[in-house]
């Protein structure tokens, strides 16, 4: 039998990835502080997030599979999470144009039963064009993109933004690398085609 499987994540994107492997799940809101560590890595930071929130969810699921996820967006010390603003957002968008961005997405499996935990992280390379003001102006009139990391949502208009995308894993941008999530729950004993 399987484990219970549960997404330590509000989020819809992570949501609607988790249904394309068809496999039954609940939803639980990890409420962790998701802010970086002086001097962390933005992998590093990624791959703790996702673990914290697994944790966190465990406590209430005691024999479950947990997912944990977090994503951290990067061009050298600048650091791009979810703008919660247009204002934010504007101003992301203007330093990462005509840039290469790394968009590290960290992924945990946590077995609550044993504690046995699988963490990874997920980079994305994604190359931004060289866009102007009123290209910027235009995709936030049409795209609400307050609620992800970057400001750019590749699986929507923010796809017009960018030149190229580079990966191991094309779910990862989206916030749950589902190739890589699979080869974990396999691990755990999950049958997945």
């Amino acid at each position: 039998m399987v484990q219970h499987i549960i997404l330590a994540s509000t989020s819809l994107f992570r949501s609607e990835l988790l249904r394309r492997l068809q496999l039954p799940f609940d939803i639980a809101d990890p409420h962790i502080d998701e802010s970086a560590l002086p001097s962390e890595l933005p992998a590093a930071t990624a791959q703790r997030l996702a673990q914290a929130k697994a944790q966190a969810v465990a406590r209430q699921f005691p024999n479950a599979l947990i997912i944990g996820a977090d994503q951290v967006a990067a061009y050298d010390e600048q650091r791009f999470g979810k703008p919660g603003t247009r204002q934010n957002a504007r101003q992301q968008l203007r330093l990462m144009r005509g840039n290469e961005i790394v968009f590290h997405t960290g992924l945990c499996v946590l077995n609550s039963a044993t504690g046995h935990t699988q963490v990874h992280c997920i980079p994305t390379y994604v190359g931004f064009r060289d866009l102007t003001d009123a290209e910027i102006e235009a995709y936030l009139d049409k795209e609400d993109a307050l609620n992800c990391a970057g400001s750019a949502k590749s699986e929507g208009l923010g796809i017009a933004l960018l030149r190229y995308q580079r990966g191991d894993d094309p779910t990862a941008l989206i916030g749950l690398p589902l190739i890589a999530l699979c080869e974990m729950l396999r691990s755990a004993g999950v049958p997945l085609p």
